[in-house]
């Protein structure tokens, strides 16, 4: 009996059937391809692709458009308060009853770059500097830009060399005071300063002068609580501001809101004449 050969008859029998074949084909099949190792996996310290936002979706550092948003902001407030307006916080009460300390005014930057000067009567910002101030101040220049940035927007108080004070002579001008009612007369006109702090005399301090041409006479309205033109008579100058020292004039009190209003020139100066006129030519020296 030949049992080898029945035996490898039956094995190639088992191993050729239909369900062997069936096995084989199925292990192959383009729907299941085998792994390719090249492929890069996500690793537990990379997560997938589609977790991250990519850099130009909505919610992608939304930080970033705050701080641009903020900067371009602050640049234009920074521009219009260098060449348009500028808010002014009022240090002192120099200027009482018209300003109060703690106020701030919209000083109009505009007011005399096309040809117009200061009238009387007139409430402007000056750099005091060579005038009030006869020496710079120094200090850290970190600080200096800081704080010059934080008054730029009335959030500081102003730098020590500015200061608000109202026009009383201009160019020409002849100051005096007082006369037989203890009124300041300019080129001979008695002026009624209805604007001055309550129980205020126009001056303790006795003067005489003519306004240099291109310069200005000024006073605080609280004369008793003011160093203004009449402290510096000594001085170079001889306590007179020149037009080109001046930053702008207070248009506007933007706060707080309880105070705003508008500040408008006294008409008490409309009747004073002209340097060198009779006493009866007026100027029409306030503005409205």
């Amino acid at each position: 009996m030949d049992i080898e050969g029945r035996l490898a008859e039956r094995d190639r029998s088992s191993c050729s059937g239909p369900e062997h074949e069936e096995r084989s084909r199925s292990s192959h099949t383009p729907e299941d391809p085998p792994e390719d190792p090249k492929e890069e996996q996500p690793s537990a310290e990379q997560p997938p692709d589609e977790s991250r936002p990519s850099a130009g979706a909505p919610g992608a550092r939304p930080w970033r458009r705050a701080a641009l948003l903020a900067a371009l902001s602050m640049a234009l407030v920074l521009l219009v308060s260098g060449f348009v307006v500028q808010p002014f916080q009022i240090p002192s009460g120099s200027m009482e009853t018209t300003l109060r300390p703690g106020d701030r005014v919209l000083v109009n930057k505009l007011a005399y770059r096309f040809g117009d000067d200061p009238r009387r009567g007139d409430v402007v910002v000056f750099d005091g500097t060579g005038s009030f101030l006869q020496e710079e101040t120094s200090g850290n220049p970190v600080t200096g830009v800081l704080r010059k940035a934080a008054a730029a927007v009335g959030l500081a108080e102003p730098a020590e060399t500015d200061y608000i004070k109202r026009v009383v002579g201009v160019g020409g001008d002849r100051v005096t005071c007082c006369d037989k009612r203890g009124r300041i007369e300019v080129n001979g006109r008695p002026v009624n300063e209805d604007y001055l702090y309550p129980g205020d005399t126009p001056s303790q301090v006795p003067f005489d002068t003519v306004v240099p041409e291109g310069r200005l006479w000024v006073m605080g309205d609280h004369r008793s609580a003011s160093r203004d033109s009449r402290d510096h008579l000594g001085e170079p100058g001889g306590g007179t501001v020149p037009v080109d020292q001046v930053i702008g004039r207070a248009d506007w009190i933007g706060w707080p809101f309880g105070r705003w209003s508008r500040i408008r020139g006294p008409e008490v100066f409309a009747h004073v004449p002209a340097p060198g006129a009779a006493p009866g030519a007026a100027t029409g020296g306030a503005h409205g």
